[in-house]
This record gives structure tokens, sequence and C-alpha cells, in this order.
């Protein structure tokens, strides 16, 4: 309603209830039908109220509607304010600022909207219940585990380093005949040469 000042709060409510009974009972301009009194806003030292407004209109008329009304509103000011002071007992009335109030039109575009992203959340939904895995259900590779759990431990570490390499298979594989041929040709070669 207002900023800090308590009694500019109470004003603002006294304005928005004069101004909304009297619309409909005094006055009786075919301008201002489904005109609501959304909020009123009076400065700190009480000189300006501004009175926040919206209508419902016909889809596809409203901003026809909303010039009308605006007039009427601005022709009817004079009015307003005067009972406007009759009935609020100030020394002072405030100047009278009509503003369209656009929140409540933002306000159902958002719900729009909302409405429109939870229904394809729900085909989501509906679409994730009777789907399957294109694939395997895990599709990630996850290493064998290994047998020798001592990779990763220090202590261990230092007594591998200290054992001797393990033969391999192919030094324990008893050697070729062929080998021996060469071995004993080259014996007797030296034994001729001599």
């Amino acid at each position: 309603m207002a900023g800090t000042n308590p009694r500019a709060a109470r004003i603002a409510a006294l304005i928005q209830r004069v101004i909304a009974s009297n619309m409909e009972m005094q006055l009786h301009d075919k301008r201002l039908a489904n005109v609501t009194i959304t909020e009123v806003r009076v400065t700190n030292d009480l000189q300006i109220a501004k009175i926040y407004w919206t209508q419902l209109g016909h889809a596809g008329k409203e901003q026809g509607e909303r010039q009308r009304a605006k007039q009427a509103l601005e022709q009817a000011k004079g009015r307003l304010r005067s009972l406007v002071g009759a009935k609020a007992g100030l020394r002072l009335t405030p100047q009278l600022q009509f503003i369209f109030d656009e929140v409540p039109g933002e306000a159902t575009e958002i719900e729009d909207i909302l409405a429109v992203a939870r229904k394809r959340d729900e085909e989501l939904a509906r679409a994730r219940a009777t789907a399957q895995y294109a694939g395997d259900e895990d599709p990630y590779k996850h290493p064998e585990e290994r047998e020798d759990d001592d990779w990763d431990d220090d202590e261990d570490d230092e007594d591998d380093w200290d054992e001797e390499p393990e033969e391999s298979e192919a030094d324990e594989a008893e050697p070729d005949e062929s080998d021996d041929a060469e071995s004993d040709s080259d014996d007797t070669d030296g034994a001729a040469q001599a």
C-alpha cells in the first residue's frame, strides 16, 4: 500500500473502499463495467494517491475496452476525489492518478505457460514409464576386478622390489636341437684349425 507511514496505509485502504463502492453505486457508466480496483498507494505526504485498476474484457476487445474505461475514470476523477474527501475527513484530499495494473494479465499469461509446461511434463512422465533402454541397462564398461589387490598397498611394494624376477617360460624351455648342432660345428671348426 504505502511506504512506511501507517497513516498513509490507512488512507490508501479507505480510498480503495470509497472508490470501489462508489464506482458501482454513484457512477452509472457502462464503460466501467468489470473494472476492479486492485491497489491504492498513497505517498507519505498524503498528496498523491495512485489507484491501480484492471478490467476483465472480452477476448480480442481488451485494448478498446481498456481505453474507454481509462477515459471514463479520467472524466469521473473530480467526482471521485470529492467523495474521497467527504468520507476521509482530510484537510487536503490527495490527487488521484489512475494506473492500469498489468500484473493480473501477466499472471494469467504465466499461469498459461505453467499449464503448458505441466502438460509437457505429464507427457514425458508417461513416455518414461513405458520407455526401455536402447542398449544394456548399464552402458558403461566396468574394469574387471584385479586379483592382485596389493597394487595400491605401499608396504608390500618394498617386498616386491626385493624379490628376484621370476624366470619366464621361454627361459625354462629346453634349447632346440638346431642350436646344439650349430655349437657342435663351431667346436669342430675350431679343432680343425688348431
